[in-house]
């Protein structure tokens, strides 16, 4: 959820002026650190190879569609087509863990 956060503040900010853009900033700082400090938990359990890889699809998907959705970005067949490729992949991943 974090790893989708900082993205969409970061996309919120480049459109934001002033006082927003700051805000939207900040909360993207936050968004960064709870990632990063979640994503340290995680290789506390899970091996590094696994979680971050899983990680960052995970971020990637997220960020794919919030574009999608949220910054009407297109939703072609091959952009589809490489995020499903991308959750089956994450989805191996975990599964051989």
């Amino acid at each position: 959820m974090f790893e989708c956060g900082f993205t969409f503040c970061l996309g919120k900010a480049n459109l934001a002026v002033g006082g927003k853009a700051t805000l939207w900033y900040a909360l993207f700082v936050v968004c960064y650190i709870l990632s990063m400090v979640l994503l340290a938990r995680a290789i506390k359990e899970i091996p590094i190879g696994t979680a971050y890889p899983v990680w960052t699809g995970i971020g990637a998907v997220g960020t794919v569609l919030i574009g999608i959705l949220v910054f009407k970005e297109p939703a072609t067949f091959w952009r589809l087509f490489f995020v499903v490729t991308l959750i089956a992949s994450i989805v191996g991943l975990k599964m051989v863990h």
